[in-house]
């Protein structure tokens, strides 16, 4: 079995955010100054004891009650002030597909490490995760190691992001690499003797897991009136999902191509007033043709969450329901569109047709679509709600009419569920 062990800050997760908040915090607090942005990139990854003493001139006795506010501080806020790599996830995907051991060795005690993990939802690709103990201030890195590893073995790598680690892989005889993207250098990661170094994710990646595929991604779309604040949620959602480690690809219907774009000139030109809703439909479902072939599933093969501004229901609900085409006839229209592409979850952000227009018109001129009448728009809504009763496994209603970040944890604890869910029913053997 081949097992891989990683460090944590600095490797899998960008955690100087809330380390060096907490150090600040604590620096203080005990009324020591806080050394500049750069100077203070060095509390990352040794262990924070030494790191008091080395670089605020603490003594013995401050420095273990430093390390008590610290702890206070980080385990309430700060272990929550982080971010997964971009690429973490999918290397994860693979080596677990591979049936590799994955563990981690970390100077952070485990109780903490451990709740980092399961924040991100990755606490199913690791078999260990291992941390110093109660009272241990000065963790030996090749004891954490040695204490991750399964009974039997027959390879080892050890990937971290500063000397400690490669000095604790090379210790025990171990494969190691240099992380390249996290809070070490490369002169620093090379002078402890690493055997491989990875600028990048992708480079790991490739010495870990040569020419493996891709885990496939996921397509996520936001559907409502205009004027519920989809684009303002979508921000927000496409931020959360890049601090959990998913590659994201934000893109809009009509357009998110080149040709789409041109189409949604088209569309939403309030001079075309004589366009006959069968070109409506028509064209929507030629911009969707082409997003579909050139923008979603190519990015779905690279392992990206698709994260789409309208798709197939809107057209649905503003031609067929309110244009008075039908759901039937428009749905049939879209069919060879979509060619089977569709969405795993749809986030439809539910708001009265008066209040989203109110709100729309209060934020600038409307289109061709916004100027249709009540009467139109409250076609629309209803279509809405006849989809979502109809699609309960795809649709996830969320009230739009909540506060906006209330309404963004919502939204992200729905997508976020589903992407695990994806994510395990594609990993599965």
């Amino acid at each position: 079995m081949r097992c891989v062990i990683f460090d944590l800050d600095g490797t899998l997760t960008a955690s100087a955010e809330g380390i060096l908040r907490t150090v600040a915090y604590t620096a203080e607090t005990l009324g020591f100054p806080m050394p500049p942005a750069e100077e203070a990139m060095r509390f990352v990854g040794p262990p924070l004891k030494w790191s008091f003493m080395h670089e605020l001139g603490m003594d013995e006795e401050t420095s273990t009650r430093a390390l008590q506010l610290y702890r206070e501080r980080y385990h309430r806020v700060g272990l929550f002030e982080n971010r997964v790599y971009p690429g973490i996830r999918g290397l994860l995907r693979r080596l677990k597909k591979r049936g590799d051991w994955v563990a981690i060795a970390t100077g952070k005690p485990t109780e903490p490490s451990r709740r980092i993990i399961e924040h991100f939802g990755l606490s199913r690709y690791f078999d260990r995760i291992v941390g110093p103990g109660p009272g241990v201030e000065h963790p030996d890195k090749a004891d954490l190691i040695r204490e991750a590893l399964p009974e039997t073995y027959d390879e080892v790598w050890m990937v971290g992001d500063r000397r400690f680690d490669i000095e604790g892989g090379r210790a025990l005889g171990f494969h190691t690499a240099g992380a390249g993207w996290g809070y070490g250098t490369r002169e620093e990661l090379e002078a402890a003797g690493c055997e491989r170094y990875a600028a990048t994710v992708a480079e790991l990646t490739e010495i870990l897991c040569p020419g493996e595929e891709t885990p496939p991604g996921t397509f996520v779309s936001v559907e409502g009136l205009d004027g519920c604040g989809k684009t303002t949620q979508l921000r927000l959602l496409s931020e959360t999902l890049e601090r959990w480690g998913f590659s994201v690809r934000h893109t809009r219907e009509p357009g998110g191509t080149p040709i789409g774009e041109q189409i949604r000139g088209i569309l939403l030109d309030p001079a075309n007033t004589a366009m006959d809703p069968v070109t409506e439909a028509l064209l929507y479902a030629a911009s969707r043709a082409q997003h579909v072939r050139e923008v979603i599933r190519p990015a779905m093969a690279a392992g990206e969450v698709v994260l789409s501004d309208r798709f197939v229901d809107s057209s649905i609900a503003y031609q067929g329901g309110g244009r008075g085409l039908g759901t039937e006839r428009v749905a049939a229209i879209n069919r060879e569109a979509v060619d089977g592409t569709l969405p795993r979850v749809t986030l439809f952000l539910d708001l009265p047709h008066e209040a989203a227009l109110a709100r729309r018109y209060g934020a600038s001129a409307p289109d061709r679509m916004e100027q249709e009448s009540g009467a139109f728009h409250a076609r629309v809504e209803e279509a809405f709600h006849r989809l979502a009763r109809e699609n309960p496994d795809r649709y996830v209603v969320l009230d739009a009419a909540l506060p906006v970040d209330a309404l963004a944890r919502q939204a992200a604890e729905a997508v976020l569920a589903r992407l695990y869910q994806a994510e395990e029913e594609a990993d599965r053997p």
